[in-house]
């Protein structure tokens, strides 16, 4: 029998075994790695999650527990604004803000949309431009730019004032409230008034028997004086029309006669049609030059 002191050890294989070897090679696939270390993990907290929160109760209770916690951060002292300065604007358009805002103070900072205010503020006629900053923990501060009446429209049933592109601004409950501004009628007239304010700048010669201006048939404007004299412009340069009548009175005193209209619809012509004391006055020379 052979002694097996002193026979030397043997060494184990350090190749790993077929079935390391392939799951070693199968890891080594992104996709698969990315799921088992990552999917995994997730899908199981995912499936504890939609375990617990598959009870209404905890789901309510949960819901409860944030809102409190919600509640108590945004409704801390130095988010709170008690306040709201209206800068720009007049008292009517400062309380109308205030109504259409419906704001309940105080109110938390977090609670309150300055791009929705601003939408809200500018939706008033009176208002032409508005910019709202809230400071938090301080106040909302409210910068308004109101639209200035340039002109009155006479309607049938109200006279409104207009800015001077057109745009409603307010309705005016006498034309004796507004001595300052000048006056327009007609359909249409308000989609007009950069004309209209030209042609009563050229008017001014005239200003102080003008009582107004009609825009006819939508296309072109009668300037309304003193004496029921009405001065008919053409379609188009209206306001050339109106400085060359202007500069026949002031040569020849065209408008201090009897004359009821100066008709100028015809660029090629200016036709009058006499008051009834001229016109008898006429007739009468025809008369006497011709012997009836």
């Amino acid at each position: 029998m052979r002694s097996l002191i002193g026979r030397p050890r043997r060494q184990e294989d350090p190749a790993p075994s077929r079935l390391a070897y392939r799951l070693h090679r199968i890891m080594l696939r992104p996709v698969l790695r990315f799921t088992v270390i990552y999917g995994l993990p997730i899908g199981l907290v995912l499936a504890a999650l939609g375990v617990y929160f598959g009870d209404q109760q905890r789901r309510d209770s949960v819901r409860l527990i944030y809102n409190q916690a919600a509640t108590l951060f945004v409704e801390r002292p130095e988010f709170m604004i008690d306040l709201m300065s209206i800068s720009g604007a007049s008292d009517d358009v400062a309380q109308d803000i205030r109504e259409v805002l419906n704001i309940d103070f105080p109110i938390s900072s977090f609670d309150l949309d300055s791009a929705q205010m601003r939408e809200t503020i500018l939706g008033l006629d009176p208002v032409k431009e508005a910019r709202v900053n809230v400071h938090w923990g301080e106040m909302v501060q409210i910068e308004i730019e109101e639209r200035r009446p340039a002109i009155i429209w006479r309607r049938r049933d109200a006279l409104e004032l207009l800015d001077e592109t057109g745009t409603y601004v307010r309705t005016a409950s006498s034309r004796l409230d507004y001595p300052h501004l000048n006056l327009i009628a007609g359909a249409g007239a308000d989609q007009h008034v950069a004309q209209a304010l030209a042609l009563y700048a050229a008017a001014r010669p005239l200003a102080e028997r003008l009582r107004g201006m009609v825009y006819v048939g939508q296309r072109r404007w009668d300037v309304a004086l003193d004496r029921d004299q009405r001065l008919m412009l053409p379609e188009r340069d209206p306001v050339q029309a109106l400085e060359r009548i202007i500069g026949l009175d002031q040569a020849q005193d065209l408008l201090a006669r009897d004359i009821e209209v100066v008709d100028m619809r015809l660029e090629s012509r200016i036709t009058l049609r006499l008051g009834e004391e001229a016109l008898l006055g006429s007739r009468d020379v025809i008369q006497m030059k011709t012997g009836d």
